[in-house]
């Protein structure tokens, strides 16, 4: 697959002005509890970012990096985590940051995972929600984007490692 051309989807200020709102909504639900904020590698580094420097609070921050092995896409594919969260969990509200929730695959594997070392709640802020592509129920909290169908690139989300750095969220016009 060879990209031939990049739409803007989401320009920089839209992103913007969608995670300054998300933070707000994160502040109000969150006002004086402790909180972990968890950032899924590599694709949601630019959107936690941003977010979390909105945030009132101090949380902990902390990182995962996930792995999966067969088509990630489909029942029977092997997830597992290449980096673990290192902060204690037990007691505390839990904040997952991640760039795109599609087939919810990936996402219901990590809410199982951290969900079982006694985490207070969890809940999930996502850039982008791909729901008519879901096939496990899993629910985001926050929502940047609600995106019904296409290849996106920029502000984290890649093609093979490349176009992460782009600022906004572009529709990738490819060559079949």
């Amino acid at each position: 697959m060879i990209i031939k051309d990049l739409k803007v989807v989401y320009s920089e200020e839209q992103i913007a002005a969608r995670v300054r709102e998300l933070a707000q909504e994160i502040n109000r639900l969150y006002k004086g509890e402790p909180l972990v904020v968890v950032c899924v590698l590599k694709g949601a580094f630019m959107f936690f970012t941003d977010l979390v420097r909105h945030l009132d609070m101090h949380p902990e921050l902390d990182f995962v990096r996930l792995a999966s092995y067969g088509d990630a896409t489909h029942r029977g594919s092997t997830i597992s985590f290449l980096k673990d969260v290192e902060v204690k969990l037990e007691g505390k509200h839990v904040l997952i940051v991640e760039d795109i929730v599609d087939t919810g695959h990936t996402m219901d594997f990590l809410f199982r995972q951290l969900a079982a070392r006694g985490a207070k709640s969890m809940r999930l802020a996502v850039l982008v929600d791909k729901t008519e592509r879901r096939e496990v129920p899993v629910r985001a909290d926050f929502v940047g984007f609600a995106l019904p169908r296409g290849f996106i690139v920029g502000y984290g989300l890649d093609y093979a490692q490349k176009y992460r750095e782009l600022g906004a969220i572009y529709e990738a016009i490819v060559d079949a």
